[in-house]
């Protein structure tokens, strides 16, 4: 593996960790950032196939979206279809008739790098507020030491400990695909992505659930076996799809990279593409499914 791969990637990692520790509005604008070059990037490969989207209202739209959800997440729902009316009023009225792939096209900006990313801020800021420490809604530890105690990591807040755990479980689903993958992996897993194999992916995902299970045990969840199995496959699914949706894209566009901003990575899509359909299911798994599990 080059070293520019792995410098950049450890800082990557370690910009990513300090964001989701402070939380708050330092957690939406890191964020924010990573939608802005994201969609630049998206948009970038929807030009390349002579599609003219509306680029600029996409962005802000989303950029406003992220803002909502640290506010007040209830009210994100209600900016997708809002989002989606303004971006048709845009290109309605443009000197250019525009098309059914201009409209998709961008409907489809707002959605997979705009909606689906804003999930992201919505698990983060759970159970969040009441233990903000800082300005902007931030938190730091007051104690490091606190955190190494026994039990000490289930009193920490629940955005911040379930945002850190799913961020391992796709390391580790990344890590372990690319590993296994290069020395081991014989079976082509899509021709969508040539370099990805069964091998690999097995291993990905079984990578994650281990790491969810840990997790599980350690943030005492309910039902820790199912619970951590659970988790972890689902986001070692998630990951995957993630990372062949957007080979899709690169597929489709004739590109190699989404973009050349990360030396050794690529571009902040290429980055970035396994997080994307995590965060929601995450985020539902969350709110929705571990009450229930609790009650069993």
């Amino acid at each position: 593996m080059p070293w520019s791969r792995i410098i950049s990637g450890i800082i990557a990692i370690a910009l990513a960790l300090i964001a989701t520790l402070l939380g708050g509005w330092y957690f939406t604008i890191a964020i924010a950032v990573v939608v802005f070059l994201g969609q630049e990037e998206y948009f970038n490969l929807v030009r390349a196939r002579g599609i003219v989207p509306a680029a600029k209202t996409t962005m802000f739209v989303s950029q406003a979206l992220l803002v909502i959800c640290n506010i007040n997440d209830s009210l994100a729902d209600a900016v997708m279809p809002i989002a989606g009316t303004l971006i048709c009023f845009y290109l309605l009225f443009q000197p250019k008739m525009a098309t059914i792939s201009d409209i998709s096209a961008s409907i489809m900006g707002l959605f997979y790098v705009g909606y689906l990313s804003s999930y992201w801020v919505r698990l983060r800021t759970l159970d969040s507020l009441a233990s903000s420490n800082l300005p902007f809604g931030g938190y730091w530890p007051e104690n490091w030491l606190d955190i190494t105690q026994p039990n000490s990591l289930a009193s920490l807040p629940q955005g911040l400990t379930l945002t850190v755990l799913s961020f391992l479980c796709i390391w580790a689903a990344d890590i372990g695909a690319y590993i296994i993958g290069k020395f081991f992996g014989k079976t082509r897993l899509s021709d969508i992505s040539p370099k990805k194999t069964v091998e690999g992916a097995v291993f990905g995902i079984t990578a994650s659930i281990a790491v969810g299970l840990a997790g599980a045990y350690y943030l005492h969840l309910p039902k820790v076996i199912f619970t951590g199995v659970a988790l972890g496959l689902l986001i070692g699914i998630a990951s995957l799809l993630g990372d062949l949706t957007e080979s899709m894209l690169k597929r489709d566009a004739g590109v190699k990279d989404s973009g050349q901003l990360i030396p050794g990575h690529g571009g902040i899509l290429d980055r970035t593409d396994s997080y994307i359909f995590t965060a929601p299911l995450v985020y539902y798994f969350v709110t929705l499914l571990l009450p229930l599990i609790a009650d069993i």
